[in-house]
């Protein structure tokens, strides 16, 4: 049954017949129609700059007598406005999933990294600068940063690396054994 002047009464008579027709889940869908509806509106005119298409769907929802292709038009922009929900939605989730992956990744890294440094650290307990079972250094920090820079400024060239190398082979198998 199609009715082409619609009031708020001939809204409830329509829901009433669907409900008749087809069942409980009809009213259900109807009522969520116009809650939709109605919730809809309030967010398109709370917006600055609504589309045409939004202005549209408030101008024909609020329309007291909608003719056929009134009614027609509002449906077309009711799926039109539901489809870009979706769309938004779908574009949240993806979003969402990768942001995920990005913070993962990064997590990843800053696993790997941590490693590294854990390793730095058991390497400065085989060459006996950290106490093995505090953690602490056995010589003053400014000590080491300087023994260490003076390292780092020496060319890679230098035949102390050579010896520095043999050294620290012997003291990582010693080590792991």
């Amino acid at each position: 049954m199609i009715l082409r002047s619609h009031t708020q009464a001939d809204k409830v008579i329509l829901c009433t017949i669907t409900t008749h027709i087809n069942g409980k889940n009809a009213e259900v869908r109807m009522t969520n129609r116009e809650e939709w509806l109605s919730a809809k509106i309030a967010y398109i005119n709370g917006l600055k700059s609504p589309s045409e298409q939004q202005r549209l769907l408030v101008l024909l929802a609020e329309k007291k007598n909608r003719t056929t292709t009134d009614e027609k038009t509002l449906s077309a922009l009711i799926r039109a406005e539901k489809t870009a929900e979706k769309a938004a939605a779908a574009k949240a989730r993806v979003t969402a999933i990768i942001a995920a992956e990005r913070k993962a990744a990064a997590r990843a890294e800053r696993k790997a990294r941590d490693h590294e440094l854990y390793k730095a650290a058991g390497l400065m307990i085989v060459a006996g600068l950290v106490d093995s079972k505090t953690g602490k250094p056995k010589f003053s920090a400014a000590e080491l940063v300087g023994a260490l820079a003076g390292i780092a400024e020496l060319p890679r060239n230098h035949p102390k690396w050579q010896e520095w190398e043999r050294r620290g082979k012997e003291l990582l198998t010693k080590d792991s054994a």
